[in-house]
């Protein structure tokens, strides 16, 4: 059985692309599950997720209930957090922004991954911060990647290999929020059973540290499969800050989920 799960974070409207991925996502599997990756509290409003559950069902999907919140799993992300931690795989790091980039400025040049520079290991070796003192639990990547070994995932059914340093030191957990993107994932799509991953080509180099957790945390292994992404006219991705192309714009101006099954070319 085959099971996929569509999970937008409430902080604005769905739009085409927003369609396009979770209509993808549900016609891919057996089972299509519904989670919302809502831990940033602060930007994540209810009448938000409310109306993203309106906009799947008027373009006719379902899914199998509960909905996952992602703001109610935060003992799993500690524990997660906790035993990364007994393996010696983490460290606090108290860096802001302007201090990782007057370091990568210093050094004059820095390793990149897909979202820019990496982080220069500045505070690796640091054991102990205080209480108060606002920090982030990085994951040290090069031990964890010695630890796992060799790793592979399949992408549309072809083996490819994981490079476990492709976005470096990524972050475990911030003080405000109990899990980052990758570690929250990687533990949702195993606790929801996910079998296949189905999202957008934006999001393939994020395959890579989500496999290295898996591994880490004996978590299962699921299936991936990357789609092509929907551009606007000038070939940017659609952005929630474009209001004309959200799904509520389109239904008020008249449009049917046939209309934007076409306009997808779905």
């Amino acid at each position: 059985m085959i099971v996929t799960r569509f999970a937008p974070s409430p902080t604005g409207l769905l739009h085409l692309g927003h369609a396009f991925a979770a209509i993808t996502a549900a016609e891919s599997g057996d089972d299509f599950l519904l989670r919302i990756e809502d831990l940033d509290t602060g930007r994540s409003r209810d009448e938000f997720i409310a109306a993203i559950i309106h906009d799947l069902k008027w373009l006719g999907l379902s899914w199998d209930e509960p909905v996952l919140r992602q703001s109610r799993r935060g003992a799993a992300y500690g524990a997660a957090l906790a035993r990364l931690t007994q393996m010696g795989l983490t460290y606090p790091c108290i860096c802001t922004r302007a201090d990782i980039a007057g370091e990568i400025a210093r050094a004059g040049e820095a390793q990149h991954g897909p979202d820019g520079p990496l982080y220069p290991g500045t505070c690796r070796h640091l054991k102990d911060v205080p209480p108060d003192r606002p920090h982030v639990l990085r994951l040290d990547a090069a031990k964890a990647a010695a630890l796992a070994g060799p790793l592979t995932f399949v992408e549309h059914g072809r083996v490819e290999t994981v490079d476990p340093l492709r976005f470096g030191d990524i972050v475990l957990a911030r003080k405000d929020l109990p899990a980052a993107y990758h570690l929250a994932v990687a533990l949702d799509d195993a606790f929801q059973g996910v079998t296949l991953v189905t999202r957008g080509e934006d999001l393939l180099p994020a395959t890579h540290p989500q496999r290295l957790l898996q591994a880490l945390l004996a978590l299962p292994e699921p299936a991936y499969a990357h789609h092509r992404l929907m551009l606007d006219e000038n070939g940017r991705k659609f952005s929630k800050r474009d209001q004309a192309v959200t799904l509520a714009a389109l239904r008020e101006a008249g449009a049917t989920p046939s209309d934007i099954r076409a306009r997808l070319e779905l």
